[in-house]
């Protein structure tokens, strides 16, 4: 396809993450890159990740990254191990941006700004010469052959392109331009679209502790997810940081346990949240008989106040069923080993997922079967090859989700530019 004399021409379509880096590294091997990009900024989905800050991958092996993947996993193998965490630390470090590893092995740029992370990529494709085009690409134009020649656009059609790498995202962040445009251009040269839910996404509950705590955020609280169609199976166990809402509970441990509740069916799946995990049941009913000794004449409705926040001490109380008017001297020993199940098993019952737009990832998309796990190629279009969560692929939250978009777009970029080399 390409020699010295005549450079490969690649159209990468879609300028977040897995874009950035499979142009910029397709024009450092040599080839002639054109990046389309709808918006009139580069990355901008990249720089609202996590929570602006940009948890760019996760410092772990191929194999811990493997076991983090939980939509096909084994489809990432050789991505990984030719391109993995290291690489990718090792890549935006050389690109001027200081990096830092947190809790869990999660990287961030040393200053905390997920817009360093995008304008290093930006600046990655700049330098070696990609010509960034601001145009919504809504269709690839395909031969008799069935090969690529371009991609088109509502204004021109753009031809004479060697290869097509399609990183066009999900359908997570409309706003940031992931709407499905990606789908329905692989959808029409062949391809299979799994169907697609989201990942990494608040929980729905109609309970009422949700709604009489709207807004509040618990730090340190463990949660528990059982499948009560699996004998009350334990499917999460997690530590951290969560948020109740009118719609029911977000937060990061939500959004981490969100990926492991499939099929999601209303009622199937209870959250259980431990609001004392520092404490085991015993030294809890110690710590609640020291409670109740020193405000023994009060009234039950007030026999929290040290130990939970305001917004959750009414709900709580009327989830013990135990009147608000009752003298705290005459709580029986039974009424207080219920208060101390429930303070260390909140129950939320999950209804459903907020809506995949609200998303940070969309599980399902283009059928890995039907792409080459070595050089991200279709199977059914010669010429055209994918990068990032376009493809059926998706991981729990840690900076899983954005090493998926590096290794496939490193992947991708290797063998678009040197088509010949896994022949």
């Amino acid at each position: 396809m390409g020699n010295n004399m005549n450079k490969t021409k690649i159209a990468v379509i879609g300028g977040g993450p897995a874009g950035m880096l499979a142009a910029g590294h397709a024009a450092e091997l040599g080839a002639e890159v054109t990046l389309f990009e709808r918006n009139t900024l580069l990355g901008r989905k990249l720089g609202i990740t996590g929570k602006g800050r940009c948890n760019l991958t996760n410092d772990c092996t191929p194999d811990e990254f493997i076991k983090n993947v939980t939509a096909n996993g084994k489809f990432l193998f050789s991505a990984i191990n030719r391109f993995s965490s290291a690489d990718t630390m090792a890549l935006i470090e050389s690109l001027g941006v200081p990096l830092k590893t947190e809790r869990g092995k999660r990287v961030f740029p040393v200053s905390d700004k997920a817009t360093d992370v995008v304008l290093a990529l930006k600046h990655y494709c700049l330098k070696n010469g990609v010509r960034i085009v601001c145009d919504r690409i809504s269709e690839l134009i395909q031969k008799a052959d069935g090969t690529l020649s371009g991609v088109r656009s509502e204004k021109k059609d753009y031809v004479g392109y060697d290869a097509v790498i399609l990183c066009t995202g999900g359908l997570s962040y409309p706003i940031t331009g992931s709407t499905g445009d990606g789908y329905r251009m692989a959808e029409s040269v062949g391809h299979t679209v799994t169907p697609r839910i989201p990942s990494l996404v608040g929980l729905c509950s109609d309970d009422f502790v949700c709604r009489e705590t709207m807004g509040l955020s618990l730090k340190n609280v463990a949660v528990s997810v059982i499948d009560t169609k699996k004998k009350n199976k334990v499917i999460y166990r997690d530590f951290g940081e969560m948020l109740f809402c009118h719609f029911g509970i977000s937060g990061p441990l939500v959004l981490s346990a969100s990926a492991h509740l499939r099929p999601m069916e209303s009622g199937r799946y209870l959250v259980s949240i431990d609001l004392k995990p520092a404490l085991d049941a015993q030294a809890l009913d110690k710590r609640l008989l020291s409670d109740f000794e020193k405000y023994k004449n009060r009234n039950f409705i007030n026999a929290f106040d040290e130990l939970l926040p305001a917004k959750l001490r009414e709900p709580f109380i009327k989830l013990c069923a135990i009147p608000t008017d009752k003298k705290i001297h005459s709580i029986t020993a039974e009424e207080r080993h219920r208060i101390c199940e429930l303070l260390k098993n909140l129950p939320v019952t999950i209804t459903g997922f907020r809506p995949i737009g609200e998303a940070i990832v969309t599980s399902g998309g283009v059928s890995v079967k039907e792409i080459e796990p070595q050089t991200m190629r279709s199977k059914k279009c010669p010429n055209l090859y994918f990068a990032g969560e376009v493809m059926d692929l998706d991981a729990y939250t840690g900076g899983f989700n954005l090493q998926i978009a590096f290794c496939t777009a490193h992947a991708a970029a290797e063998a678009a530019t040197n088509a010949d080399a896994f022949e």
